[in-house]
């Protein structure tokens, strides 16, 4: 198996991994429940679209410009969510909108979102790193 097969499969893994967690954090009721459905979802977002990405772009050079950008798109859609066109109102009523535009603006989103692209960039790092190191005999 080629090195960028195996990447692959392990990004695949990873978002097979990375989506139920998100989905389940917003319906989560135990411990730390208020947390876990309003910020962990952010983080966990991230890292999937960083993944996502780099599903798509899988070069060396991705790994340090996904989570930047990552990070840039996500911090433009939370500001929209300050910008109430009725055509975004619209979108945002189905459950696809709430997903990927969200329906409320808050501060405590952006510090979330970084921290979610800095996993996500050390989990793509790790993903394009960790099949050139050779085991330790």
């Amino acid at each position: 198996m080629t090195f960028r097969t195996k990447q692959r499969l392990i990004i695949l893994l990873s978002l097979l991994i990375i989506t139920p967690l998100g989905l389940f954090s917003k319906s989560y009721d135990g411990l730390f429940h208020r947390w876990v459905n309003d910020y962990s979802g952010d983080i966990l977002y991230e890292i999937f679209w960083c993944l996502f990405v780099f599903l798509l772009i899988p070069t060396p050079k991705a790994v340090n410009r996904i989570p930047l950008w990552v990070f840039g798109i996500t911090c433009i859609l939370e500001v929209i969510q300050l910008w109430q066109n009725p055509v975004l109102a619209e979108i945002r009523t189905t459950w696809v909108g709430k997903i990927f535009l969200g329906t409320t603006f808050a501060w405590w989103d952006f510090p979330h979102y970084f921290l979610g692209c800095i996993l996500g960039w050390l989990w793509l790092r790790q993903i394009s790193t960790g099949f050139r190191k050779k085991p330790i005999t």
